[in-house]
């Protein structure tokens, strides 16, 4: 079995940083809500870099 990617993500409203498979999250442009703050926002957004977000896209 392949090994995953893990992409960086941090919450721009209270600053919770963590890291997921892109397989956990929704897609890029639908609404994830922060696991700490529960504030609501496009999953890219929430990536930390744009590497994280590139990797995002690809692997979805």
């Amino acid at each position: 079995m392949p090994h995953e990617a893990f992409v960086q993500l941090s919450c721009p409203e209270c600053s919770k940083s963590w890291e997921s498979t892109p397989s956990e999250l929704p897609a890029h442009t639908d609404n994830f809500s922060c696991p700490g703050c529960h504030a609501t926002r496009r999953t890219a957004l929430f990536a930390r870099t744009d590497r994280d977000l590139e990797t995002l896209k690809n692997l979805q």
